[in-house]
């Protein structure tokens, strides 16, 4: 009865189409929802987002270094023309933040099911560098990993992994532009004991910029911490 006096003061409107919701919708009409473009890339070890995100880390790495498959997921697919686009555009660029809570508890949910994920003790967000951080009031992959480390039971830990340095912004740049743009831009801070790691930012298009935060801890935390990566959504290729 609350909810539904509220929408009828504060009508609720569908994240992707716009339509108003009914009283039993969360962010997405059902509609968008039966639609919802997942990657279930968190059903198996390897898969698509992973075999992406490996494949830079092959470049970026050093020639002795050798490191394990890293596991990767992320929740859902978008691209330009696709609408679901605004999911993950809600949340960093709307301040949309109750949406961002959403849809990362269903990522979380999901991750918590899959076996090589259930041991992750550590989350730790894409820092924003602190000028970008103060102007937009929040860091959208702190909003995320926050919401992930709930459902896994794990530590939330911003005060690890660190941004030395403004970066261009990667939007209009191609995959090497990208990776020349952030390389160096990681610090950690200090050690944690930590098992499995899990790094968590908005969106995975090239991978360069969780790329590097895993080349940055990998070379802090030793070869003995497992270190995967997880956003909320990822281009579809």
């Amino acid at each position: 009865m609350i909810r539904e006096l509220t929408d009828l003061l504060l009508p609720r409107e569908c994240i992707v189409c716009g339509r108003q919701l009914g009283a039993r919708e969360e962010q997405l009409c059902i509609w968008c929802a039966a639609d919802l473009p997942l990657t279930y890339t968190w059903e198996q070890p390897h898969n698509i987002m992973a075999d992406r995100f490996n494949e830079t880390l092959e470049r970026i790495r050093a020639p002795d270094e050798n490191m394990e498959y890293a596991f990767a997921a992320s929740l859902l697919f978008y691209h330009a023309e696709n609408p679901y686009k605004r999911i993950p555009q809600a949340l960093k660029y709307g301040g949309n933040i109750s949406a961002g809570r959403w849809f990362a508890s269903l990522l979380g949910a999901s991750l918590a099911k899959a076996g090589h994920f259930q041991d992750v003790d550590t989350v730790i967000p894409v820092p924003l560098h602190w000028r970008r951080k103060f102007g937009r009031g929040y860091n959208q992959a702190e909003v995320i990993a926050r919401e992930i480390a709930k459902a896994l039971g794990a530590n939330l830990r911003t005060d690890i992994l660190k941004r030395g340095r403004r970066t261009r912004s990667q939007t209009a740049l191609n995959a090497e532009e990208r990776l020349v743009n952030i390389s160096g831009a990681f610090r950690v801070s200090h050690s944690i004991p930590a098992r499995h790691v899990l790094i968590v930012d908005d969106t995975f298009t090239t991978g360069a910029t969780l790329s590097e935060c895993w080349i940055t801890l990998r070379r802090a935390l030793g070869p003995s911490v497992r270190i995967s990566v997880a956003t909320l959504a990822m281009v579809e290729a």
